[in-house]
């Protein structure tokens, strides 16, 4: 890896972090510098622009994720056992000891409102996101797990609607008992989805 190549590196790995905890919004080309020991000129000269630079984090973000939660989810075996890996999976990214929460549900919330590239690439990955549950739940009806003439665009709704829920009671609400209610919901989500036995 060059030396460009490195400081980079450096750069989305502290903009991400700044970005986890405080929003996109949060990222300045100022604050990153100073942060990083660099001059404004020297940062903006690998991002032209704030928007550049949320862009980038985001694709980082979303490399990340794929890394952390996807691909271990989908060397689970299919069906039901891959959905439940998936859980897991995310349970641990949301909750990592830096305790900076989902990038993505924060700028969700964030860009809901307002077009733009961010924008772009955060409903770009909600929608991988969503698809490969939808793909996962199928898998799981050719498996024998989950009941045939399951909507499956519904399930992948359902879980991911959990998912923002919990985030939401975990992280704004504090509610100690956010994982518990999740787990919960979870269960009987697969239960609904179950095949007859």
């Amino acid at each position: 890896m060059s030396k460009g190549d490195d400081t980079r590196e450096r750069i989305l790995e502290r903009a991400f972090r700044v970005a986890s905890r405080d929003g996109l919004e949060g990222l300045s080309i100022g604050g990153l510098a100073e942060s990083l020991a660099m001059s404004k000129s020297g940062l903006f000269a690998h991002f032209g622009s704030k928007e550049e630079l949320q862009v980038e984090v985001l694709q980082a973000a979303a490399r990340r994720f794929e890394d952390s939660v996807m691909r271990p989810a989908f060397r689970a075996p299919r069906g039901t056992p891959r959905i439940r890996h998936f859980l897991e999976n995310w349970l641990h990214w949301v909750n990592s000891p830096d305790g900076a929460g989902c990038l993505f549900v924060t700028a969700a919330v964030e860009l809901d409102d307002r077009d733009g590239r961010p924008r772009e690439v955060v409903v770009e990955e909600q929608r991988k996101l969503q698809d490969a549950f939808a793909r996962s739940a199928r898998v799981a009806i050719d498996a024998g797990h989950f009941r045939k003439d399951l909507d499956c665009r519904q399930f992948a709704f359902e879980l991911y609607a959990l998912l923002l829920g919990y985030h939401n009671a975990k992280r704004l609400l504090r509610e100690p008992g956010a994982e518990k209610a999740l787990r919960s919901a979870f269960e009987r989500l697969l239960t609904d989805a179950a095949a007859p036995s």
